[in-house]
Order: structure tokens, then sequence, then C-alpha cells
């Protein structure tokens, strides 16, 4: 969603929850890798994902970041539907692209 819409990730995050320390869990960026290939938007964001530091995670990549935010009292940003309701039924906030333009957080 950064690329696709704009949206400066860091300065969204910091306008919702503050100073926070993003980490993206290794099944997420073995995914980006195998998409970049054939996906411009897995290629940059793969290079955005460079930016934070991995955390080990396990099985795919949603459920490495249920386990993690549900074992870490972490907020998950995605805007992929089925995480979405994956998260929500978990009770874990997350945070979302909305009217394409902006971030909101939903369950802080």
């Amino acid at each position: 969603m950064p690329f696709q819409f704009g949206i400066h990730l860091d300065a969204e995050l910091r306008r919702l929850v503050g100073d926070v320390d993003v980490r993206v869990p290794e099944p997420v960026l073995r995914e980006l890798e195998g998409l970049a290939d054939s996906e411009r938007h897995a290629r940059t964001a793969l290079r955005l994902a460079g930016a934070y530091p991995p955390i080990e995670g396990h099985g795919s990549p949603d459920d490495a970041l249920l386990e993690l935010a549900t074992s870490r009292a972490g907020i998950v940003v995605t805007n992929d539907a089925a995480l979405l309701a994956r998260l929500r039924q978990a009770r874990v906030p997350v945070i979302f692209l909305r009217s394409r333009n902006h971030l909101v957080v939903e369950g802080l």
C-alpha cells in the first residue's frame, strides 16, 4: 500500500501509535522473495521490508503474523481481507488503509 497509494508508512505509524519497533516476520520476507521475480510491488515491498529488522516466525506468513502479534501484544499492518478477519477474531490490533489515502488503527 505505501507504493500503490503513496502512503509514507513510518509517518503514518507515528501519527497513529507514536514511535514503534517495526519488525518483519521471516516468513513474510520469504514470501516476498518468492514473489519478487514476477511482481513489481513485491520487489518494492521487499526493499521496504529490508529497512526493518526481521523477527523469527513460524508457519505461513499469516500464521506467523498472528502468532507474533498475540504473543508479543503487537499490532499488524495489513490490507489483506482474510488476514484482517483472522486478526480481528483473535482481537489483535490492526492498522489498515482507509479511503486510499491514510491508515487507521482498530482494536487498541
